[in-house]
């Protein structure tokens, strides 16, 4: 698995945890990571959870705007009814999306579809395809390539 992929699914994973259980407190992390890694493997490479954390503390701080975006999609759908593993790979996508120019839109699909049937419903890859492809008909960007950030 990609260290990418790798740190999209923990930061699924960490955000699902958050979303069940209330608002982080200190020390979460390390304990985020111990667990997930269990006594049979390592931790992941210092870039992998330095990449999980930046979507998480992106995520977090652009919650309201990503989860507007979702009720917009799926209008007459309570956010709180998405399945919690859908609702968070969509947030994880969408902040991707609006705030990761330097990776093409149709990738961040992608992975956010793979992350969906690995860890979702029967129609989750579906489900969390029909939600980000409208979502990427609003963006002014190319999708299938990235966008050069000029270092600002």
């Amino acid at each position: 698995m990609g260290k990418r992929r790798e740190g999209r699914e923990a930061a699924v994973q960490f955000l699902y945890q958050l979303d069940l259980h209330g608002e982080t407190v200190a020390g979460d992390t390390a304990n985020f990571w111990e667990l997930r890694a269990g006594p049979e493997k390592s931790n992941p490479p210092a870039k992998t959870r330095a990449f999980t954390e930046q979507l998480v503390q992106g995520v977090n701080a652009h919650r309201a705007e990503i989860d507007d975006r979702i009720q917009t999609c799926t209008a007459n759908y309570d956010l709180q009814r998405i399945a919690a593993v859908d609702r968070n790979i969509l947030r994880v996508a969408i902040y991707e999306l609006l705030h990761s120019l330097d990776v093409a839109p149709v990738i961040i699909i992608n992975e956010a579809i793979e992350i969906a049937k690995k860890y979702g419903a029967e129609k989750s890859g579906g489900f969390v395809n029909g939600i980000l492809d409208r979502i990427k008909k609003d963006l002014n960007r190319p999708a299938r390539v990235g966008v050069k950030s000029d270092g600002n």
